[in-house]
């Protein structure tokens, strides 16, 4: 069976906190979130909001986009034949002379930009 996201996320969640000796109650203060719902958190029994997430993250120290590298990682099948990965992105970009770039995704038709409804 396939593991779930917030499995993977308390997974993950809970190998940075181990690895900075911290406990439960110190991050769940840190996060002002209550330490139960932090403990659920970590044994994939709720789902984290993205709000929740970036508490928890902030309080960890440590960056949204690593930590959900870290879950994409831990989600993909041994034997699964990956997209391409950030590595071969970069490599990919570095060919092309690209030292930092950004993807845009677009809105869905028919939305206006919001600095187009700022200025109206």
């Amino acid at each position: 069976m396939a593991v779930l996201l917030r499995e993977a996320l308390g997974d993950s969640l809970r190998r940075v906190r181990t690895a900075q000796g911290r406990t439960l109650r110190e991050v769940s203060t840190d996060a002002r979130v209550s330490l139960g719902y932090l403990s659920e958190v970590e044994r994939g029994q709720k789902e984290a909001s993205s709000e929740l997430l970036a508490a928890i993250c902030d309080a960890l120290d440590v960056e949204i986009a690593e930590l959900l590298l870290d879950v994409g990682h831990a989600m993909l099948p041994a034997d699964s034949e990956r997209l391409v990965g950030a590595s071969e992105a970069a490599a990919a970009a570095a060919e092309m002379g690209v030292l930092d770039a950004k993807v845009v995704i677009p809105g869905p038709p028919g939305r206006t930009e919001t600095a187009a409804l700022a200025a109206a």
